[in-house]
């Protein structure tokens, strides 16, 4: 193809899309003069995050209770001048209210002294945390391979620090923490979730938390646990409803092992229960219950010394 023709073919195909975008009020198009968050500025907020909930584990600056002050400081003036100017922009996004530049900046800042002054509760919980997965986990040889090491701490710590921008009413940036750490170990918690204390995910890959779960402390998820809803409400119209509350209630004290499956906004799983391997639940279970496959429910095969296979 000459060069001609390629510039015109290009010059056509772009005044195609002008008229598509035009034509179609289509998502795909942000139509504002604001910009939207971005991605790359809100992973380097969690990074910086990190620096704060545990010094000296990420990055190669050495620390010391010396300088341990200095350093804080410094990431923590750059999480809030970073912070404040992605908050801001997520205010000011379509369907948000109606706020001028300078409003949805102060409402910025009052959101992140917030976000700064919940750290040190966030701290505490991840200290729990990051106890229940050495108590958990008879493989793990301490805090330093648990929290550079372990998929299921670093979702729940980024879903702890998006859990608190979701409370405080910031829309976006805490799906996009949650969905960056969904990317980088498989485990899928929305930020919405109420999550308690003492939280591990062993393994984590495939992990599903949905929006509207509950759970209590000393709960301990397998890879590949759902804790899903059952079905999704519409209206008359046909249309989600939404803000209603679709997926379970796990108590204090619960185990739920490998693919597991728990479905519906009614469903309670009673404190101190187990749930086994492959369980799909729809249903509440009292406290201090185990819940297994049957035998019945189990197939297997068994090859004789013959070369003949049963299957049990």
């Amino acid at each position: 193809m000459s060069t001609p023709e390629l510039r015109r073919q290009t010059l056509e195909m772009i005044e195609r899309l002008v008229a598509l975008v035009e034509r179609e009020t289509t998502p795909l198009f942000h139509s504002s003069s604001d910009p939207l968050p971005q991605k790359k500025e809100i992973i380097s907020i969690l990074r910086h995050c990190q620096e704060v909930l545990f010094p000296g584990y990420f990055g190669e600056q050495e620390l010391y209770k010396g300088n341990l002050h200095y350093h804080l400081g410094d990431q923590l003036y750059i999480l809030a001048r970073c912070l404040r100017r992605e908050v801001t922009k997520a205010f000011l996004m379509p369907g948000q209210k109606a706020v001028d530049p300078a409003e949805a900046g102060q409402r910025a800042g009052e959101v992140v002294f917030r976000f700064l002054e919940g750290i040190p509760e966030i701290m505490e919980l991840v200290a729990g945390d990051v106890q229940a997965a050495f108590d958990g986990d008879p493989a793990a040889k301490g805090a330093e391979e648990i929290i550079m090491a372990y998929p299921g701490v670093k979702a729940i710590y980024t879903y702890r620090l998006a859990n608190l921008l979701y409370k405080l009413g910031v829309p976006l940036i805490p799906r996009i923490m949650t969905e960056f750490a969904h990317n980088e170990t498989g485990v899928d918690i929305h930020p919405g979730a109420k999550i308690g204390r003492d939280f591990f995910i062993d393994h984590g890959t495939g992990v599903v938390v949905g929006e509207t779960t509950v759970i209590g402390d000393r709960v301990k998820l397998y890879q590949g646990v759902t804790l899903g809803a059952l079905s999704f409400p519409k209206d008359e119209r046909g249309r989600l409803v939404r803000g209603v509350k679709r997926h379970p209630t796990i108590e204090d004290d619960v185990v739920i092992y490998a693919a597991a499956t728990i479905l519906g906004g009614e469903t309670v799983i009673g404190r101190g229960s187990v749930i086994g391997g492959n369980v799909w639940l729809t249903s509440s279970i009292p406290p201090n219950t185990k819940v297994v496959l049957s035998s019945a429910q189990l197939a297997y095969e068994m090859t004789s010394s013959a070369g003949a296979k049963t299957l049990g």
